[in-house]
């Protein structure tokens, strides 16, 4: 799932999750700005989607984190692969940075954290997002000039909000503080995301380009945003179906309906012989008369403790 400069927060505190620049050499003309002038109304839209909103506050699943992840991986596949396919293209050729910004990798090592060894069996591409990747596929095969659009969105929204993104995920989720689950925002050979974010800066002002080609460029920039809004929402969707999830990322708690041996806790699913499901031991041990009893008191003077204070 992407500041002003150094990446976290613009003048009001809004943090922003795609690449934004503050480079007083550059021309009105130039890719840079017309991309940042271009794509500013999706660049809000984009960080005002419910999913993003949520993330920031800290309010998200491990389960949903995971999913977010399976996204991506799939999504830089289908872009790297791309971008190895055009490394030689003019057109493209001087964006290619694979040492300092491929993530498949990264992604792969947060899948195994996630999934186990056998992460591919447990993974698939959902629908909004093999559009995007069907996209990147098209335009790397057929318009290659227009991966500079999708290579800009992404990486430099990596590089800028989505470094505050890893450190909300690190601490809601309560990751290793080895950034085990978060290698996908861990940049090993960017020693200093500023110059290196000026520098692919400087790299897409100087493609030879023309008007025509450059303003395509801004407006696939715009599908690229409308992609990930769209994997976005279909995340958002989700996440109001699943189950909530212990703090610790453990099982969800159960609830009572359905099959008892599906419970996460019952005693075949935790090799424990003879243990049971709490909610059905709790729900059981609370119709007992005398429970009953002691659990009516307890209320009646819970209730009148709160009623001298409110007094």
């Amino acid at each position: 799932m992407p500041s002003p400069m150094e990446g976290s927060e613009g003048g009001d505190g809004e943090v922003l999750l795609y690449e934004e620049t503050e480079d007083d050499n550059v021309s009105p003309t130039d890719l840079s700005e017309l991309l940042k002038e271009g794509t500013k109304e999706s660049h809000d839209r984009a960080e005002n989607t419910q999913f993003v909103k949520s993330f920031l506050k800290g309010q998200i699943k491990k389960e949903l984190f995971k999913l977010a992840t399976v996204a991506l991986y799939f999504t830089y596949s289908a872009l790297e692969e791309e971008m190895d396919r055009n490394k030689d293209n003019p057109v493209f050729a001087p964006l290619y940075f694979p040492l300092e910004l491929h993530r498949k990798e990264a992604l792969v090592k947060d899948l195994k954290y996630f999934y186990g060894e056998d992460w591919k069996e447990k993974i698939q591409c959902s629908e909004a997002t093999q559009h995007y990747v069907d996209r990147i596929h098209h335009v790397g095969q057929h318009e290659p000039e227009l991966l500079v659009a999708h290579a800009y969105t992404r990486y430099m929204g990596d590089l800028s909000g989505g470094q505050v993104l890893k450190k909300v995920a690190q601490r809601a989720l309560k990751l290793p503080s080895t950034e085990e689950g978060i290698q996908f925002y861990v940049f090993d050979n960017v020693s200093n995301a500023q110059q290196f974010k000026q520098l692919y800066r400087a790299r897409m002002n100087a493609l030879d380009l023309d008007k025509n080609v450059k303003e395509r460029i801004v407006e696939e920039a715009n599908r690229a945003f409308r992609f990930n809004m769209q994997v976005f929402d279909e995340l958002d969707k989700i996440g109001r179906s699943l189950t909530e999830e212990a703090q610790d990322g453990g099982f969800p708690v159960h609830d009572g309906k359905g099959d008892l041996r599906k419970c996460p806790y019952y005693a075949d699913k935790q090799g424990k012989a003879g243990a049971g499901c709490p909610y059905h031991a709790a729900v059981a041990l609370a119709k007992q008369p005398l429970v009953q009893l002691i659990l009516a008191a307890c209320l009646a003077v819970a209730a009148g403790a709160v009623a001298w204070y409110i007094m």
